[in-house]
C-alpha cells in the first residue's frame, strides 16, 4: 500500500510514517518545511528512510499535482494549524482557516480525483465543552474557539466531498516531536518548586505512538466513518496529568489545583469537558489504545533514553 502523510514533521505525522514503514508500506511524507531543516529526520529512524516531498497544503494546484503524480492509496492528513491561542488573533483568522479548512478541502478534492482514501485528524474542540457526559461521534458540534471552528470546517470539507474517509478526533496530544504538555511540565518542573495547574478541564491524553498504530490499522480497512481515539483509563484533569508526570519522573514538584477562572484568562476558550466516547472503535473491530498511564510511562522512558543518547 502507498500512504501519503501530510504534516510529516509534526508529532503525529512522524509516528505515522514510522508505523507505516515498519509494516512494509510505501510511505511518502509531506510538510511545508524542507526535510533537511528538521533534524529528527536525520536520526536512525524508519521515517528518515521514507520518501519526502515539500508541500504547502494551501496551494490548490500543488496539492492536486502532488497527489495526482504520487497516486497514494490513502492520505493520512495530519497537517494543521494547532496554535490554539494564536488562532484567536484577528490577523491570523484567514491563515487558520486557509490551513485547516481550505487546505483540507484541497486534499479531499485531490483524493476524490485519484479515488484515494483519506484519514482526517480532528479534535475534541469541535464540541462546546459543556456537560460531563463523554462526547459521542453523533453529538452535535458547536466549537467555542477559532481553532475548533476551523477544524470543524475541515471535517465538513471531507464529509461534503468524499465517501471513503475516516475522521479521527483526538485530544491532549503528546509525542516525540514538537511541544506538548508533558514536555512543558518537565521543563517547568526543573525551574520551579510549585506549579498551578487547572483541575476543572476533564479529558484523556493521546500518545501519538499508540494513535499511529490505530491509524495504520484503519488504512488497511474500509470501515469508514467518524471516530474518537484517545488513550484509555479514567478521565482526568490537567492537574491529575501533571501529578502523574512528576510522580513517574520522580520530581519533587508541588502541583496546586486551580480552576480555569483562577488560572487566568487565555485568548481562546478551553472546553471543560473533553471526555470522548470510543464506542465506534469497538463497534467497527478496532482495538482501543492502551491506558494513558501506561502510555505516559513509556513516553517518559523514551525521553530519558533520547536525552542519554544526545
Amino acid at each position: 500500500m502507498k500512504i501519503l502523510v501530510t504534516g510529516a514533521c509534526g508529532q503525529l505525522g512522524y509516528d505515522v510514517m514510522n508505523e507505516a514503514l515498519s509494516r512494509g508500506h510505501a510511505c511518502i511524507g509531506t510538510d511545508i518545511v524542507e526535510k533537511e531543516k528538521r533534524s529528527f529526520f536525520q536520526k536512525d529512524s524508519l521515517a528518515s528512510q521514507g520518501e519526502y516531498v515539500t508541500l504547502d497544503i494551501t496551494d490548490t494546484t500543488a496539492v492536486a499535482k502532488a497527489i495526482e503524480e504520487l497516486q497514494p492509496d490513502i492520505v493520512v492528513h495530519c497537517a494543521a494549524w494547532t496554535a490554539v491561542d494564536l488562532a484567536e488573533d484577528e490577523e491570523n483568522y484567514s491563515k487558520v482557516f486557509n490551513i485547516n479548512e481550505k487546505g483540507t478541502e484541497n486534499i479531499a478534492l485531490a483524493c476524490k480525483k485519484t479515488k484515494s482514501k483519506l484519514i482526517y485528524i480532528s479534535t475534541d474542540y469541535v464540541f462546546d465543552g459543556n456537560g460531563s457526559q463523554a462526547w459521542s461521534v453523533t453529538d452535535a458540534c458547536d466549537p467555542i474557539n477559532i481553532y475548533g471552528k476551523s477544524k470543524r470546517a475541515g471535517e465538513l470539507a471531507v464529509i461534503n466531498n468524499l465517501e471513503q474517509y475516516f475522521i479521527v478526533r483526538i485530544s491532549w496530544v503528546f509525542g516525540c516531536n514538537g511541544k506538548n504538555f508533558v514536555k512543558t511540565m518537565l521543563s517547568l518542573g526543573e525551574k520551579y518548586d510549585s506549579l498551578r495547574v487547572v483541575n476543572d478541564q476533564i479529558g484523556s491524553p493521546t500518545y501519538t505512538y499508540d494513535l499511529a498504530k490505530l491509524l495504520i490499522d484503519m488504512t488497511e480497512t474500509d470501515r469508514y466513518g467518524v471516530y474518537h481515539a484517545t488513550n484509555e483509563g479514567d478521565f482526568i484533569s490537567w492537574y491529575d496529568f501533571a501529578c502523574k508526570i512528576f510522580e513517574l519522573s520522580k520530581m519533587n514538584v508541588n502541583v496546586i489545583p486551580v480552576t480555569t477562572e483562577e488560572y487566568g484568562v487565555t485568548k481562546a476558550k478551553r472546553p471543560y469537558n473533553s471526555r470522548m466516547d470510543k464506542t465506534a472503535l469497538l463497534q467497527n473491530g478496532f482495538k482501543l489504545l492502551p491506558s494513558w498511564e501506561d502510555a505516559l510511562e513509556r513516553y517518559l522512558e523514551l525521553i530519558k533514553n533520547n536525552n542519554k543518547n544526545n
